[in-house]
């Protein structure tokens, strides 16, 4: 059986986990050249998710993701790396190989910065010629609200959200063209301080399907992944050429409790995303569930 990662997280306390992550790297760099690299990416959007997918899709016999983690962030923050470190961190390709009475198991990753970093569809489209993609898009204000809480949670924000969100455009200032310029370079504020920025989807879809193609691209609506039903869950795995997994909804993990926003600071947010959301839904050919 393929080396299955959605159950040893849950074996091994946080502290553990970290203890034991040296070990695994150098044990995956040792094997590597006879390591799988991922057939498919969750790509984001950032707390859109991606982690109730992620686990979703680890719990279909026929899909296994890296050992001891959710995410490798390659493509967006350690692409200095190379890909023999990234391929440490997938099971061995002989693992996963057809066999009697099962299919051929793929591997995948979720890392929600690929999505909005500026390099990163790029390097996936030249080091993963053929890989999938899925984006989960959720409203961009509750996104942001939620991205708040949870920077916060992590001690990567210690504005609250309105004062964040003010300061958003000087603390981004230059980063993306920094990114840009120096690819070895990693911007603290363009990973945790995006908010607005990060739901702006149109710019960063058009990007993506710029390097990857749409039909590379399956783009999920955060209502239809939770609505109580499996319906979105099997249209993705079909997308990936996965058989249908377990008859489970989705969970919802990594959720934080905060307080109601104010409507005021509501509105406000929703007329700043008012023109993306539009571009968002001509590209997407379909209204988003926040507009309908």
């Amino acid at each position: 059986m393929p080396q299955r990662t959605a159950t040893l997280p849950r074996r091994l306390a946080a502290p553990a986990r970290r203890a034991v992550l040296p070990l695994v790297d150098a044990l995956g760099t040792v094997t590597g050249p006879a390591r799988a690299l991922p057939d498919f990416l969750i790509c984001g959007a950032q707390r859109s998710g991606t982690t109730s997918l992620f686990k979703s899709l680890s719990g279909n016999p026929a899909a296994t993701g890296p050992v001891l983690r959710k995410g490798v962030h390659f493509f967006d923050t350690a692409h200095h790396r190379g890909t023999a470190w990234y391929r440490s961190h997938f099971p061995l390709r002989l693992s996963l190989r057809e066999r009697p009475g099962r299919p051929r198991v793929r591997a995948f990753e979720s890392s929600p910065y690929y999505l909005f970093h500026p390099l990163a569809a790029e390097r996936i489209a030249r080091d993963l010629p053929g890989v999938r993609v899925v984006v989960i898009l959720r409203d961009p204000v509750e996104r942001a609200y939620s991205a708040h809480a949870h920077e916060t949670a992590r001690g990567f924000e210690t504005e609250p959200f309105a004062r964040a969100v003010e300061l958003e455009e000087s603390r981004l200032a230059g980063e993306e063209e920094k990114l840009l310029s120096e690819p070895g370079y990693v911007s603290h504020s363009h990973q945790h301080h995006g908010y607005i920025a990060r739901g702006r989807y149109a710019d960063q879809l058009e990007r993506m399907e710029g390097h990857l193609g749409r039909d590379r691209m399956y783009v999920a609506d955060y209502a239809e992944l939770f609505d109580g039903t499996v319906g979105e869950l099997r249209r993705i795995e079909d997308f990936l050429g996965l058989p249908p997994g377990p008859d489970r909804v989705p969970g919802r993990h990594n959720a934080r409790g905060r307080a109601a926003m104010p409507e005021a600071l509501r509105a406000e947010l929703a007329e700043r995303f008012a023109e993306s959301d539009r571009r968002l839904a001509r590209w997407w050919g379909r209204t988003p569930s926040w507009c309908a």
